[in-house]
């Protein structure tokens, strides 16, 4: 299989000298193609550090990363955010969806701030919708949908601009048992449909068992 992700002897820490923090100390990983990854470890143990760094939010450690053949710690900030924008799907704990847009126009603002939209995207639109199961919310405005509705307009933000990775952080953490596992039942079937690899950091033994394969991260290190 096609290796999409490699993570090389990467360290990382926050402060200097005597208050450093030490959070990845030498993490090795990789992920192929089509792959669905849980990324578990116990709280503070850096898995969604290590999630930023793959995904080129944070770009202050030592090591090397590569996704998609890329090695980001290298590439310049206009590379790297057309790296972003078109091959990795962020979605995180937290929706992050402007509450004056409807669910259709939150979905779409990514790829127009791009100047990405036209009529195959108008039709992907459609049936990213059918997909995540919120055709009949497109008008409604995120203050009236659920928490797990407003996940799924997430989702569905970050499958527009068809990304080759998706990158998630505790996506379940703000919802009921029932959203939570309404979502991961909605990544499993994009995995499986659509062949997109996805990693997801997860403190939850449930969540994790959704993937086709679990790393734990302990004491900075994969194992």
């Amino acid at each position: 299989m096609d290796t999409i992700i490699t993570v090389d002897k990467v360290y990382k820490s926050f402060g200097k000298g005597d208050l450093e923090l030490k959070v990845l100390e030498g993490a090795d990983m990789t992920v192929n193609k089509g792959e669905f990854v849980s990324l578990m470890g116990p709280s503070g143990s850096g898995k969604s550090t290590l999630l930023y760094l793959i995904g080129g939010l944070d770009r202050a450690y030592d090591g090397d990363i590569v996704v998609c053949g890329e090695n980001i710690g290298k590439l310049k900030e206009k590379a790297l955010s057309k790296l972003r924008l078109e091959k990795i799907g962020f979605i995180f704990q937290f929706y992050n969806l402007v509450q004056n847009l409807s669910v259709e126009d939150n979905i779409l603002l990514p790829i127009k701030v791009a100047k990405r939209y036209d009529a195959a995207a108008a039709k992907r639109l459609d049936e990213i919708l059918d997909i995540t199961g919120i055709a009949d919310k497109r008008k409604a405005m995120p203050s009236k949908l659920s928490g797990g509705q407003q996940q799924r307009v997430a989702i569905a933000r970050a499958l527009m601009a068809e990304p080759e990775i998706i990158l998630a952080d505790e996506p379940t953490g703000n919802l009921d048992k029932a959203s939570g596992e309404n979502i991961m039942e909605l990544f499993k079937k994009i995995n499986r449909e659509k062949g997109m690899t996805i990693l997801q950091v997860t403190h939850s033994e449930q969540n994790s068992a959704y993937g086709s394969r679990i790393l734990r991260l302990d004491n900075g290190v994969l194992v």
